[in-house]
């Protein structure tokens, strides 16, 4: 996924303005795809540029609000469906895992105890930012209800597996 993609995919749901989308980022992205303010605003500059989107508004003090343009909807559309995702193919994580030989067995137990506690920490993390939502039945909200419960399952499995893990050491 690219930032490109995931400011279409915003936009495509209302106009926005530069600081309302890195809100939004803030409160639903950040868990999969983190940007900063500099990479949020750069990123609508280009997509402006392009014609993917449109300054739909101007308002005080220079604030814009950006829609999405028929062709940026089009290139949305086309990732969602042509564009297969990207494996996932590095992980520092699991990277440690296959090293973890060279630690004490308690040291390597110890190492997959922080990963429960991590994977623990990221779910209370998800349940609250779900209790801190004002859910609705846009599509925002019903995808991003799909994608907090990824996060989830994901956390709960990690955490599953660092544990059966730890067993495994002797």
């Amino acid at each position: 996924m690219s930032l490109r993609h995931a400011l279409l995919g915003l936009l495509s749901e209302r106009p926005a303005s530069g600081y309302d989308l890195l809100k939004l980022f803030e409160t639903s992205l950040a868990n999969v795809w983190p940007a900063t303010q500099s990479q949020i605003y750069t990123e609508l500059t280009k997509l402006a540029g392009t014609g993917l989107i449109t300054v739909a508004a101007e308002g005080p003090r220079g604030r814009k609000e950006y829609a999405i343009t028929d062709e940026g909807l089009v290139e949305l559309r086309h990732w969602l469906t042509e564009t297969p995702p990207q494996r996932n193919t590095r992980s520092d994580v699991l990277l440690r895992v296959f090293f973890l030989g060279v630690l004490t067995p308690d040291q390597a137990r110890s190492y997959l105890t922080e990963l429960m506690e991590m994977s623990e920490q990221g779910a209370e993390s998800l349940r609250r930012l779900s209790d801190s939502i004002d859910w609705d039945d846009d599509n925002l909200s019903v995808y991003g209800r799909i994608a907090l419960e990824y996060g989830l399952r994901f956390n709960a499995m990690r955490r599953e597996w660092a544990e059966w893990a730890a067993e495994q050491i002797k």
